[in-house]
């Protein structure tokens, strides 16, 4: 099967999958039973969180940026949290974002396994490698690489942008309507690829998120000894991204990131900006100005 014709399956489903959610949704009563904590959750499907872990799963911020190393757990933690949403809060969308659709299906798979480790399998209208309905009318579904192919959500309870320094900066400029109508929250995960992006610049940044950093010397599962063999087979400018949550800057830049921050002034006037001459039908502006 082509990428096209997979991305066309996608979409076929997602609109089959749009049309029975809205039907369950009129047919099913409000929930009545208060929603267990998203740490007994965790437990309850064989997962022990790390302290770091079960912050995260209990948090009220609504934008969560999660700079963590490779292998430290963040896609567990987000795998916890789109079923403890979908499951417990009925008429809930989870939407799961990465750069390709192989990567997002990963991180659905790690779904599909929590929610085969419940001991009572809430019903479901459909489950597939992509996408799962259940049938108190929520939703979780993973979605390809494309600004244009994640047009047409709306009211999202909860979006996961995994690998997020490397996601297109038009997909994630895209994404954020869709959380306009609503109190859908947006969590952002990945390790630093980079002083660039939408990743760099929200960590960077003076917005509301929750920064959580944990780099490898804080997972209990990584040992000093695989770490000091990672730090003498590789560059240290991708040894400090991927374990140690270190944005560098860009290898193939001639200039820093600090560089060019240092170049900016307000007291310099823009070369081209309201740059005119006099012709014989007066001033006129240049560089399509004015």
């Amino acid at each position: 099967m082509s990428a096209l014709e997979l991305i066309s399956k996608v979409q076929r489903l997602q609109k089959l999958q749009a049309a029975r959610a809205k039907l369950l949704a009129k047919a099913l009563p409000p929930s009545t039973e208060p929603a267990p904590d998203p740490v007994d959750f965790a437990r309850s499907i064989g997962i022990e969180p790390d302290p770091w872990q079960a912050d995260v799963l209990r948090t009220g911020s609504k934008r969560v940026l999660l700079n963590c190393s490779r292998q430290s757990g963040k896609s567990t933690t987000a795998a916890v949290k789109a079923l403890h949403r979908t499951v417990f809060f009925p008429k809930s969308l989870v939407l799961l974002v990465s750069p390709s659709l192989r990567q997002s299906s990963e991180l659905f798979r790690k779904v599909s396994e929590g929610l085969d480790r419940m001991g009572e399998k809430p019903p479901t209208d459909e489950d597939n490698k992509l996408s799962v309905a259940f049938q108190n009318g929520s939703r979780i579904v993973s979605l390809p690489g494309s600004e244009a192919t994640i047009r047409g959500f709306s009211g999202p309870a909860l979006i996961i942008e995994d690998e997020a320094s490397r996601v297109p900066d038009a997909l994630y400029h895209a994404l954020r309507p869709m959380l306009g109508v609503g109190v859908g929250s947006l969590w952002c995960m990945s390790t630093p690829f980079g002083k660039r992006g939408h990743f760099f610049e929200a960590w960077i940044g003076k917005n509301a998120w929750e920064r959580v950093e944990i780099p490898a010397t804080m997972c209990p599962r990584i040992t000093a000894e695989f770490l000091e063999e990672e730090r003498l087979s590789m560059p240290d400018w991708w040894f400090l991204q991927e374990y140690m949550c270190e944005f560098g800057d860009t290898i193939d830049g001639m200039f820093t990131h600090d560089q060019i921050m240092d170049a900016h002034s307000d007291d310099v006037q823009p070369l081209f900006d309201g740059a005119t001459t006099a012709t014989s039908d007066g001033v006129i502006p240049l560089f399509g100005g004015g």
